[in-house]
């Protein structure tokens, strides 16, 4: 029997271990984070079978543990004009496909008009009283794939699987050159190029960094590779590329600008992840926006 119904803010649990503390299973069994549980108790939104719970209180096999998470209040400007295409929503999680020179999170130089702005209007209309928490960050110019948590505990279940690198993501890009080796791995460390630049290099002393390749199709002076990370690093793809000398075209910063693309031609097209209530394996894909899809429809028919 489950005494509540599940909303944005009210999750459940079966328990599938005996005689345990309610906090031991929600660590042990659904990575609930001491800090969120700490949170939850403080706040009294801890029930066992229906019934509040303190911090000791222990639980057995069957028992339904269910957490509600408190509302909040975002005090972000919501835009109802930024373009939001939802490729994947469940309750704890929206997964949009970012579409390119759009900023995701206010900056001095961008205080309006990002993708937060947009989620904050999108919550509005749906009655998520949460803050927008994004899991993944996007450059500006990069487009494709951006989770956002529709509360803290979808935010911490997709952070965890991040920061951990058991998450898969794919990217395709279109490079300068032409990529001999059909498929290969760099494995090179990245760190800043100096203490206040936001330029990267291939550094001895930085942190490690994987990026697979594999080449989907060459022209007559670009290929287009499909890439995917191992690890998440800063402007990871873009570094790598234009250290073996392929860098992705379009790219002002690590490449030189194009007269075919107005940014680096590098779109994030593939999440496999795991769902946070359920721990389901799912994919989403994130179809390629209309610049790329021109540049290399141009790259295919004139060879370039």
């Amino acid at each position: 029997m489950n005494y509540f119904q599940e909303t944005e803010s009210i999750i459940s649990f079966k328990a599938n271990i005996d005689d345990l503390k309610v906090e031991e299973i929600l660590k042990k069994e659904f990575d609930i984070s001491s800090r969120l549980f700490t949170k939850l108790v403080r706040n009294k939104s801890v029930f066992l079978n229906g019934e509040k719970v303190n911090r000791n209180q222990k639980a057995k096999k069957g028992d339904i543990i269910t957490i509600i998470i408190p509302d909040e209040e975002d005090i972000n400007i919501p835009d109802p004009d930024i373009p939001i295409d939802i490729i994947y929503e469940d309750l704890d999680l929206v997964i949009i496909n970012k579409e390119p020179n759009i900023v995701v999170h206010p900056t001095k130089g961008h205080p309006y008009g990002t993708i937060l702005n947009g989620m904050a209007y999108y919550f509005k209309e749906k009655n998520i009283k949460k803050k927008v928490r994004f899991v993944n960050r996007l450059d500006m110019n990069t487009s494709g794939v951006l989770v956002i948590a529709k509360n803290s505990f979808g935010h911490q279940q997709m952070s965890k699987q991040f920061q951990e690198d058991t998450v898969e993501k794919r990217y395709m890009a279109l490079v300068d050159g032409i990529v001999e080796k059909d498929e290969d791995t760099i494995d090179l460390p990245i760190e800043r190029e100096g203490e206040d630049s936001i330029k990267r290099i291939v550094r001895e002393d930085g942190k490690r960094c994987i990026t697979r390749y594999k080449v989907v199709e060459r022209y007559k002076n670009t290929t287009l590779l499909d890439v995917k990370i191992e690890t998440g690093r800063t402007h990871q793809i873009r570094v790598h590329l234009s250290h073996i000398g392929h860098a992705i075209v379009g790219d002002s910063l690590y490449n030189t600008e194009s007269n075919l693309i107005d940014r680096q031609a590098l779109h994030s097209y593939y999440l496999k992840f795991k769902v946070p209530r359920n721990g389901e394996h799912k994919e989403v894909k994130a179809g390629l926006p209309k610049d790329m899809k021109n540049v290399i429809n141009i790259a295919r028919e004139k060879e370039i």
